[in-house]
């Protein structure tokens, strides 16, 4: 079975999601799971997307694709 890669911007948005469950109270494990990702994807996203806006990611991007052919 194929790996899903997610975009940047849909990384972004899922962490957001957690934040959003975490504040209304439920368990980090649930909350991971609701959003369809392991513990390992979700921490992983956060230690290279964690505070950074959608037009933030998108601008990274660019830039390393811009600095690396």
């Amino acid at each position: 079975m194929p790996k899903k890669r997610h975009k940047p911007e849909e990384i972004v948005a899922k962490l957001r999601q957690v934040d959003v469950l975490l504040s209304q109270g439920q368990n980090q494990a649930d909350a991971v799971r609701s959003i369809g990702v392991t513990e390992v994807t979700y921490y992983r996203g956060r230690q290279e997307y964690g505070g950074l806006k959608t037009d933030q990611v998108k601008r990274l991007k660019d830039l390393e694709t811009e600095i690396l052919p």
